[in-house]
């Protein structure tokens, strides 16, 4: 039967589950199949992501499945809870086993990482980040989260990056501490809390995809994005910084915007041509786009299952 991998991106409003195979000639794997489901109970949701994978293996060997969630979650293979996404304020995914439900349901190896983690792999094997040996990617959505790649390997740690919380209270201009912000644990104290796109809502009164280009909010916007980027280059010296999820990516406006407050912020430290010179090509959004995610958890099935593309 035919070998297939399959990839799931999982997020705390959907799980989007890819089928991908491997074409002679292609630059990446070519996706056969594919279904959004909606994120509800832990049940539902991976009965659903289960029965989409189940129904190939009737026809097609399924060699490994890649899985990159929403978090926290527990990367530490020797940890009793590897697997589990643990402490999030979703609720009813506390202390849930993502890949002991999968492997228990399909009876493949499965890869697990973070949903951000995971789009910058994809992004390393196939877009934005090849041939580079450390990079950083940053999503804005719903939510702000980081990756980072070093030597070629994403970073874990004590648990992984959190860099959408970075504390930004100091900023000049940014609001004052409140719990009305957008992340529920450090009100608009944060990253997240500030520039996320339910932060953006809750400051225009309007969803973001409504905000004129010309509003004075997507100039602060680039500002807070900056700071993010400053501190992730000032922290791991990356050889690229990468921009997705869905507030910058339907306002590819914000990018030279994020540039010019980055080299503002630096003001001429750091004297290095990448920066000085290219920083169209430092700060770059994924050349995956959307798919980043889907297509970085194919890359990790095949890791699982022992080939690389």
């Amino acid at each position: 039967m035919e070998r297939l991998w399959g990839g799931v991106e999982g997020g705390g409003t959907k799980f989007h589950c890819v089928l991908g195979r491997e074409t002679a000639g292609a630059e990446k794997p070519e996706i056969v199949d594919e279904r959004i489901i909606p994120t509800t109970t832990p049940a539902e949701t991976l009965g659903a992501v289960a029965g989409f994978f189940s129904q190939h293996q009737e026809t097609h060997t399924l060699a490994g499945l890649g899985v990159a969630c929403f978090g926290p979650v527990d990367l530490d293979p020797a940890s009793p809870r590897y697997g589990f996404i643990t402490t999030t304020p979703k609720p009813g995914w506390a202390d849930c086993d993502v890949v002991g439900y999968l492997r228990s349901a399909l009876n493949v190896p499965v890869a697990w990482e973070t949903d951000v983690n995971g789009a910058l792999i994809g992004e390393r094997r196939w877009g934005a980040a090849q041939e580079l040996r450390s990079a950083v990617y940053f999503t804005i959505g719903t939510g702000i989260g980081g990756g980072a790649l070093v030597e070629g390997r994403p970073v874990h740690g004590l648990l992984h990056p959190e860099m959408g919380h970075l504390p930004i209270t100091a900023l000049p201009d940014v609001p004052p501490q409140s719990q009305q912000g957008g992340c529920p644990y450090h009100g608009e104290g944060c990253l997240e809390g500030v520039a996320s796109g339910p932060a953006l809502e809750r400051r225009a009164g309007r969803p973001a995809a409504e905000i004129p280009t010309g509003d004075p909010i997507w100039e602060d916007e680039a500002r807070y994005l900056a700071y993010a980027a400053v501190v992730a280059t000032l922290m791991l010296s990356p050889q690229r910084v990468i921009l997705g999820g869905g507030v910058v990516l339907k306002q590819p406006h914000l990018y030279p915007r994020i540039r010019a407050h980055f080299l503002s912020i630096l003001n001429g430290y750091l004297q290095h041509p990448a920066i000085t010179e290219r920083i169209e090509t430092y700060i770059v959004p994924p050349q995956l786009g959307h798919r980043a995610g889907v297509y970085g958890a194919l890359a990790l099935a095949l890791d699982a299952a022992g080939e690389r593309s």
